[in-house]
């Protein structure tokens, strides 16, 4: 598969036109290892190492659907890995929004800041992503990139009220993505999509 009929293949399962626009603007080839450029653009998960995975397209277009993004927002992402996702959510909230990323891998930090360079409005940091990024919160929007059987309470707290966070939950390798709104300083479940693989959430 290539670019084009990746794109078309989102397309066909009825993504929004920024979400299309935002795979279309950023290359994911950039943002994995040299020996897996020939299947860029195939969808399914890829290696970056650390026992980490480059999530699958349809997977990422399923978790910015969810998210609901709008210009201007400030938003962070817990397990951002190779920065692929960073560089997406950079793309769709334009100039004036702000993209967080926290990856407890330091060699993935490291090459995600080489990979993001051109992209002015991310930041990335080592830590464990469990206790988020509380210097720069609130935050408008958070996703979880990473299997979890539960939201960690640090990130509710870190949300904005009425913002979204998308996580991938559940008890086993088989999570469900869901989409929770903060309202009244609790998380409420809005939306919940069965079948989804994730590598998991560490807590260290």
């Amino acid at each position: 598969m290539n670019k084009t009929e990746l794109l078309q293949s989102l397309k066909s399962k009825g993504f929004h036109e920024e979400i299309i626009n935002a795979f279309s603007k950023v290359r994911r080839e950039a943002f994995i290892s040299e020996n897996l450029k020939e299947y860029a653009y195939e969808d399914r998960p890829l290696s970056i190492g650390g026992e980490q995975t480059i999530s699958q397209p349809y997977t990422i277009a399923v978790m910015l659907s969810l998210l609901e993004l709008k210009k201007g927002q400030k938003i962070l992402e817990i397990g951002s890995g190779s920065g692929y996702v960073l560089a997406l959510l950079s793309v769709m909230v334009g100039r004036r929004g702000r993209v967080y990323g926290v990856e407890r891998i330091k060699q993935l930090v490291d090459t995600s800041k080489e990979s993001l360079k051109d992209y002015e409005n991310v930041e990335v940091y080592n830590r464990n992503g469990i206790s988020g990024l509380k210097e720069y919160a609130p935050f408008e929007r958070i996703v979880i990139s990473a299997g979890y059987n539960k939201v960690p309470k640090g990130l509710v707290s870190q949300l904005k009220e009425d913002g979204i966070l998308v996580a991938p939950i559940g008890p086993s390798h088989e999570k469900s993505m869901m989409q929770f709104k903060k309202i009244k300083g609790r998380l409420i479940l809005k939306k919940e999509i069965t079948g989804f693989s994730f590598v998991p959430l560490i807590e260290d």
